[in-house]
């Protein structure tokens, strides 16, 4: 009996100390605007690998908080999250001129709290922001480290209590949950009905994806159609479905696409790499000026292949490329004012390259860097801002490096295609690909080790490696290349 009567207290003190803590939806969005300011993807529009894994965690973080709001939620499953969060000078008071130079920190940690106020101070302490905010919210919360402890409970009952009544040990649980680590093949158990059930609910959309894509690419002779971003199948069709409407209503403006790749992305124009660019937001009028201006366009890009040809003169026919996966999405007009504004400084400077001294190398410009660096492909990376001085000793430093570099590129690519096909046919999946921020090394780490596994989940399935474990709203699976 007396045990009886101190457990019932203990349960009873339990709920109290809960219910004063509790935290609406509202409070929640309210005690995180710090954080959504910090991680908000449209503020990485100059880094395109970090704004994709902030997006595709937010989604997963939205999905955890909701959970967290339906009535009777008990189900208790760790969330392992990445973020880019945007650096701030401590001294600066102004918000908008904040940021250091940096730009940016990754921070990574996993959320395994089951209240909205402990979730929300977690997610803010662990990205290193201010929790003092949070207190002033129309809500009867303590502050964290006194909840913490007071859920821990101070009054510490002996092991043999909880043996003799069945209770479980918090402080036991809590060390569990934060031992949890999960696993490829316990993730792949949990989420494999879903993601069968969401794939086979998109096989119709894939195949009029498919149907309409080809359709389109052989009326227009276009050379290939893409997407910017991991849009739905739905969405994706939709996009199509505008494009044929507009090819059916003018046809005569959409003559001069012969060859072209169309790319469906946030603005329209033609991107730097000469793709015609359909603002997803933008409605038929814009699209069709867009068309109309392609001619215009073809005399811009012509220029510009002269200014890269001038660079190269320049730096002793180092040759000058754009990648679409390493650089952000930039328009034809904007690449031709970067190339333009680093071939004037050049050109003042008269570095003496020797002619044809580095030909076979490779060099792009970014407008967002103030060092230079060579990439682990070969290629170099050059700031547009960098001293010409600075510049030509690094070159000739690191030139013999980029050679080697650009040849192990070219023996890792046919390493990682041939270990992509070997799992595709091992696992009998429908596909297999990798998000633009997962690296070639990166990938062919997890293919390998994929091989030694026995997975029967991936049957027909499509996989995506990825940062994060996740099912997107199509089926497809995506897991970290890094998975254990």
């Amino acid at each position: 009996f007396y045990y009886f009567v101190r457990s019932c207290l203990e349960r009873i003190l339990l709920q109290c100390v809960l219910q004063s803590r509790t935290l609406s939806g509202a409070d929640a969005i309210n005690a995180l605007r710090p954080f959504y300011f910090a991680v908000h993807p449209d503020f990485f529009g100059q880094h395109p690998k970090e704004r994709e894994v902030n997006e595709n965690s937010l989604k997963r973080l939205n999905g955890y908080l909701e959970n967290l709001q339906k009535p009777g939620f008990r189900s208790f499953k760790p969330t392992q999250l990445t973020f880019y969060v945007r650096e701030r000078e401590p001294n600066s008071s102004n918000v908008q001129e904040s940021f250091s130079a940096s730009g940016f920190r990754a921070v990574s940690f996993t959320l395994h709290t089951r209240d909205l106020l402990s979730t929300v101070l977690d997610i803010l302490n662990s990205c290193s922001l201010s929790t003092e905010h949070v207190q002033s919210l129309n809500v009867n919360s303590q502050p964290h480290k006194e909840a913490k402890s007071t859920v821990n409970r101070p009054i510490k009952w002996d092991k043999t209590y909880y043996s003799f009544t069945g209770f479980k040990d918090p402080e036991e649980e809590l060390e569990q949950a934060q031992r949890v680590e999960t696993t490829l093949l316990s993730w792949l158990d949990y989420n494999e009905a879903s993601a069968v059930k969401k794939l086979k609910k998109s096989l119709p959309l894939r195949k009029e994806l498919e149907r309409l894509k080809i359709e389109l690419s052989h009326e227009l002779q276009l050379s290939d159609i893409r997407w910017q971003r991991s849009w739905g199948i739905a969405h994706r069709c939709s996009q199509l479905h505008s494009l044929g409407r507009l090819v059916q209503q003018r046809p005569e403006i959409l003559e001069n696409v012969k060859g072209r790749t169309v790319v469906f992305t946030d603005r329209s124009g033609m991107s730097a790499a000469g793709h015609i660019m359909l603002g997803t937001m933008d409605v038929h009028h814009h699209w069709t000026k867009i068309f109309e201006r392609l001619p215009n366009y073809y005399k811009l890009q012509k220029r510009l292949l002269l200014l890269e040809d001038r660079i190269s003169q320049l730096l002793g026919g180092i040759q000058v490329i754009y990648i679409e996966e390493l650089q952000p999405l930039l328009t034809l007009e904007e690449y031709f004012e970067l190339l333009n504004s680093f071939y004037n400084k050049l050109r003042d400077s008269r570095l003496p390259f020797h002619p044809r001294s580095l030909r076979g190398l490779q060099m792009i410009l970014e407008s967002d860097r103030y060092a230079p660096s060579l990439h682990e492909f070969g290629h170099f990376m050059i700031p547009t801002v960098c001293d010409p001085a600075a510049l030509q000793w690094f070159i000739f430093a690191k030139a013999q490096e980029a050679r080697e570099n650009l040849k192990r590129k070219e023996e890792m690519m046919i390493t990682e295609k041939e270990l992509i096909n070997t799992s595709t046919e091992k696992f009998s999946l429908d596909r297999l690909y990798k998000e633009p921020s997962v690296s070639s090394a990166q990938m062919i780490d997890c293919c390998k080790r994929l091989l030694e596994e026995s997975l029967p989940y991936l049957q027909g399935m499509h996989l995506c490696v990825s940062h994060f474990y996740s099912v997107l709203q199509d089926g497809d699976l995506c897991i970290p290349w890094n998975w254990k």
